[in-house]
């Protein structure tokens, strides 16, 4: 999803409270991954990165010295894996050139010397088969709990489609593998900035511009960092059902799901009676999309009762639509029915119903798996609604003020008939 950046894990723990209910909630991976956070380097060394556009000096030499200052500064435990795409076949036969992509530095512990000395063996070359290097660093990142992050260097379009590079990214992150395409773009295209935002887009990644060597490096470096701080936070990947009997029972997590265009997803959260459900959902825009769309997260009851409503999302000018909501068990205007609680009491369960739904409308000849969902769950004690506001001690204040004002007024009324008496005379 879109971020299509992602939301901070919530509290978790409803499932041991709610044992005594028979099946407990799905939740999401509670347990501190082990593995190191991966990520993948993949530049676009076709022939077009000869261009000397950037500060006066051409592509390929400011993302070869970007490279090196990245594997100098990177992060400890990280492990990062360097692929090329366009670097090898000079020719004209595009059944060659579009085959064209190889990992010149293996993911795992970097030996700097080597990856620098493979860096900066790297000339403008051939084709671009982004599409292919995107499959083939999934590939080289393997699969795992963790979340992967690749990052995608590229001044132009895909050349060699099919597979088309929006795609590929979008079967990706359908997959389910925690994969992250992060996207740079060394040239002021248009149609290229369409798709590496594409790509992003569809695995919940972020799109830059670089127009100078400083923000080419600059940006790897944050997103090479960012890698240690987000890949222990792989949402748990939960089905929404089309209706709410048989909906996911979900505890507090982050979650992510795939929905279709005007499609309607639900899902089951148990909440206490003196608990408060907070809920919020993302959905990234990875693909064309007519105007006009929107994005509304309600709670029911089981019964088909709505209880709150989000505000709606969207406008058609941006490309992740989130909303979110909030709901008190103890809200005497949405009280349960019998069968919706148990058991009776203070410790009394309400399951809640959440539903997501959009207005989307897809583009011409737009289509692919399900648009990226992530929903995010907290359960937390309720917070007892304020009285109507009232001034209180406030009145003493609001006198003093009103004879004041009134005060004031009377001393500019007898001052200037005073000044305009005497000006009068004079």
């Amino acid at each position: 999803m879109i971020n299509i950046r992602r939301p901070a894990a919530v509290l978790l723990g409803l499932m041991a409270a709610l044992s005594p209910l028979g099946a407990p909630p799905a939740g999401a991976d509670e347990t501190t991954p082990s593995e190191p956070p991966k990520v993948e380097l993949v530049l676009d060394v076709s022939g077009s990165m000869r261009a000397n556009d950037i500060g006066g000096r051409s592509r390929i030499s400011v993302a070869q010295q970007a490279f090196n200052d990245v594997v100098d500064a990177l992060p400890e435990g990280t492990q990062l894996g360097i692929r090329v795409l366009g670097a090898t076949y000079p020719g004209d036969n595009k059944a060659i050139g579009c085959k064209d992509s190889q990992q010149i530095v293996p993911v795992g512990p970097v030996d700097k010397q080597q990856a620098k000395g493979a860096i900066a063996t790297l000339r403008p070359t051939g084709f671009t088969p982004i599409g292919l290097a995107l499959r083939g660093a999934a590939q080289d990142l393997g699969t795992g709990e963790t979340t992967r992050r690749i990052v995608l260097i590229s001044d132009g379009e895909d050349t060699c489609a099919p597979p088309d590079p929006c795609e590929v990214a979008r079967e990706l992150a359908a997959q389910g593998t925690h994969l992250v395409v992060d996207t740079l773009g060394l040239a002021p295209d248009e149609k290229v900035r369409r798709q590496l935002l594409c790509i992003a887009g569809a695995t919940g990644g972020t799109y830059t511009s670089a127009q100078s060597p400083e923000q080419l490096t600059n940006r790897i470096k944050q997103l090479v960092d960012r890698a240690k701080d987000t890949y222990t936070q792989a949402p748990a990947i939960v089905t929404g059902s089309g209706e709410c009997n048989n909906a996911p029972l979900l505890s507090p997590g982050v979650y992510t799901d795939r929905e279709q265009f005007s499609e309607h997803r639900w899902y089951r959260i148990p909440v206490r009676s003196n608990q408060e459900l907070r809920a919020s959902v993302s959905v990234a825009l990875d693909r064309p999309l007519r105007r006009d769309y929107g994005v509304l997260l309600r709670a029911t009851a089981t019964d088909g009762r709505e209880l709150v409503r989000g505000t709606d999302a969207g406008s058609g000018t941006i490309d992740v639509v989130s909303t979110g909501l909030r709901w008190s068990a103890g809200d005497p205007d949405d009280e349960p029915t019998p069968e919706e609680t148990e058991p009776a009491g203070a410790d009394a369960v309400t399951t809640v119903c959440l539903v997501v739904s959009n207005s989307f409308a897809p583009a011409a000849a737009t289509g692919g798996p399900g648009m990226p969902v992530e929903l995010t769950i907290d359960v937390v004690d309720a917070s007892p609604a304020p009285n109507a506001p009232g001034l209180g001690r406030g009145w003493a204040l609001l006198a003093v003020l009103a004879v004041a004002g009134l005060l004031t007024g009377l001393i500019v009324g007898w001052l200037t008939r005073w000044w305009v008496a005497v000006w009068r005379t004079n």
